[in-house]
């Protein structure tokens, strides 16, 4: 397997990182692009963002570039960050690139950091690294691959496999086997059997990882293209047992259907169908509220989207007072692509084409001005407060029903809706 320069040549931050080796180089360091984007550009991919490791230490990296044009966010980890030349907002180049010294690692007593590092040579570096696919480097001045792991091989074969002992390596980061997960689910690629026994020995310690890290990598394997290989993976693991805590066995089939007419632009999309696929949605919604730190607005439009796609999917029988604030939930382009899954993957011919037409006629609402799709309300509390009922409970189960009159128009006007009102006191 080769390089592929084209995929460097792609991204204006390219030119950046491309820049800091050369400069780096002729001031008489060892300087190579390393990591992800040289796994990316042998994959022919387009890569996202660009590292740089050397020899030189983090202060002779601000000497080569000078003190305002870096900044010192994690010296001490031998990481120095080189602001670009030239900032264009067409272009977006404006972030710093990474420019980390070549190191090696000290024991993990947190699961998470080294305690100690001691800068060393590019062999020290790569091999302190997770998998062998994101310990490569390659010198854009000579257009070479340097690999100390073996990555370009197991690249080529689809294989994920760690660097050393696949032990060592999830001891001291734990996050590393949600890591190897996300990573085979992203690039398609097989567990290496050792890595993956490893993973099942260990799948207990990622309790030790917190929640916000955990939730960031699932999210990355929610929008994964593999999904299906990934939450397979996550159960032969045993790691499913903490990261989807009280999500019980899953009909693959079934989730796999409803995933192919899912939008997979944002994690939350598929995270709702696997949920609502599951028993006890709503409790497994409540354990990874915990689990992942998900934020308020991630919760909330996952539990409008499982309390109201049903509603979707019977949007053609149902009274319009019912489904009315469902298409004007701020959630609702959620509860529309769960309803959608669930519809499209129907495998009973007679119910999809029902679920099917009250989908599209839900479509159709959504494209309503708003003043169709949400009238506003013939009467309000100040109206009844003029009427002289004093405010009480009452007026809330009043109020509602009034308003489901009107969406379904029994009441049309303001006095049929007062009149409509004050029978409503009377009588109770």
């Amino acid at each position: 397997m080769s390089f592929t320069p084209k995929q460097i040549e792609l991204s204006p931050a390219a030119d950046e990182a491309v820049r800091i080796v050369a400069r780096l180089q002729e001031a008489g360091f060892i300087a190579y692009l390393a990591g992800g984007c040289v796994r990316d550009a042998l994959l022919g991919k387009d890569p996202k963002d660009y590292d740089v490791a050397t020899n030189a230490a983090p202060d002779a990296v601000r000497q080569v570039f000078g003190k305002s044009k870096t900044l010192a966010f994690g010296a001490s980890f031998g990481v120095i960050g080189v602001l670009p030349e030239r900032r264009s907002r067409k272009s977006g180049v404006g972030q710093a690139i990474e420019v980390a010294t070549f190191r090696s690692d000290g024991s993990y007593s947190d699961g998470r950091r080294p305690d100690s590092v001691r800068f060393g040579d590019p062999e020290e570096d790569a091999l302190r690294r997770d998998f062998t696919i994101n310990g490569l480097f390659y010198d854009p001045t000579e257009g070479r691959v340097i690999d100390f792991v073996g990555g370009q091989s197991d690249l080529f074969n689809g294989l994920l496999r760690t660097i050393g002992r696949a032990d060592d390596r999830f001891n001291e980061d734990r996050l590393r086997m949600l890591r190897a997960i996300r990573f085979s689910a992203t690039l398609g690629f097989q567990i290496d059997p050792e890595t993956e026994a490893a993973i099942g020995q260990h799948a207990d310690a990622i309790t030790v990882v917190s929640g916000e890290r955990v939730g960031a990598e699932m999210r990355r394997v929610l929008l994964a293209p593999n999904l299906l290989d990934g939450m397979r993976s996550l159960l032969t693991t045993n790691l499913a047992k903490s990261v989807l805590p009280d999500l019980p066995n899953l009909d693959f089939d079934t989730l796999a259907s409803r995933l192919n007419f899912c939008r997979n632009d944002d994690f939350r999309f598929p995270l709702s169908v696997i949920l609502a696929t599951a028993d006890k949605s709503m409790q497994s919604l409540r354990s990874l509220t915990k689990c992942w730190r998900l934020a308020n607005q991630e919760v909330r439009s996952l539990r409008s989207s499982l309390e109201s796609y049903e509603k979707v999917l019977d949007f053609a029988e149902l009274p319009w007072s019912k489904t009315q604030p469902v298409m004007i939930d701020r959630d609702v382009e959620f509860i529309m692509n769960l309803a959608s899954s669930f519809a499209n993957a129907e495998p009973n011919l007679v119910v999809r084409e029902r679920v099917l037409k009250s989908l599209d006629k839900a479509n159709q609402v959504l494209l309503w001005p708003a003043e169709r799709l949400n009238p506003e309300p013939l009467i309000g509390g100040e109206d009844l407060r003029s009427l002289g009922f004093e405010p009480s409970p009452m007026y809330a189960k009043v109020l509602q029903g009034a308003r489901d009159a009107q969406l379904d128009q029994q009441l049309c006007t303001k006095e049929e809706a007062t009149t409509w009102a004050i029978r409503q006191f009377q009588q109770r």
